[in-house]
């Protein structure tokens, strides 16, 4: 597994954590790229093995089996301009990594405690120097806990569903809101009760209910927060 050189710039952590369709992707980029940070989103990195996975045919039931074939997941993750660049074995899966099939996989893949300690550690190894806005489930409880700001984002599940059926759409990709609907609350239920490092807001974390904020307001309250805590 390759990592990214931050450089040498003291280490400062925002950590946005929050459940699938709260929003966190495209309002931690925005914070990153606002406070000139680096953005890492590590829903990529366990979307990437999960691509992985399926394209290998594995049994998603069989934990074992999953965690022999994500070993062999040669994952990169390269910043151009800012931007992350997720590969799986030198191909750029940024794209293919949020098609719905990837979707349904990725929670049961990255239920697996094997999967789960080669992405922390690959996260904290791009996170430990420079400024960094780092964005997932489990950042600011398991992979940054010392985060100087820690955000949990979340919504009603009708406006993450609608928010990712926009997504889909814009991707050219056909979907119904209902089904949508239902895989987000089955991804919710399997990401708060995984025994290994499960989604949870941590005590000392910013909550922000994005279900009727604008994306220039998300934005705005976790730049305020920042400069709050670092003031």
């Amino acid at each position: 597994m390759k990592t990214a050189d931050s450089g040498s710039t003291a280490t400062v952590v925002i950590a946005i954590d929050g459940p699938a369709g709260a929003g966190k992707t495209t309002t931690a980029r925005e914070v990153a790229r606002r406070l000139g940070f680096k953005y890492l989103d590590t829903g990529a990195m366990y979307r990437t093995i999960a691509l992985h996975v399926l394209r290998q045919g594995c049994d998603l039931s069989n934990p074992d089996e999953i965690a022999r074939i994500a070993e062999d997941a040669d994952i990169s993750i390269e910043f151009i301009d800012g931007a992350q660049k997720t590969c799986l074995k030198g191909e750029d899966v940024s794209e293919l990594i949020r098609s719905p099939e990837v979707s349904k996989a990725v929670s049961p893949v990255s239920e697996v405690p094997a999967v789960r300690r080669r992405m922390v550690a690959l996260q904290r190894e791009n996170g430990k120097s420079g400024q960094n806005v780092v964005e997932g489930r489990d950042i600011g409880t398991v992979v940054f806990p010392d985060a100087v700001l820690k955000v949990f984002m979340t919504a009603d599940i009708e406006e993450r569903a609608r928010r990712r059926l926009s997504d889909f759409s814009r991707s050219g990709i056909d979907s119904d809101i209902q089904k949508i609907a239902a895989d987000i609350e089955e991804r919710d239920g399997r990401d708060s009760n995984r025994e290994d490092s499960p989604l949870s807001r941590a005590d000392d974390a910013v909550l922000i209910d994005t279900t009727s904020l604008s994306f220039e307001d998300q934005v705005e309250k976790i730049i305020q927060n920042f400069r709050e805590k670092t003031s």
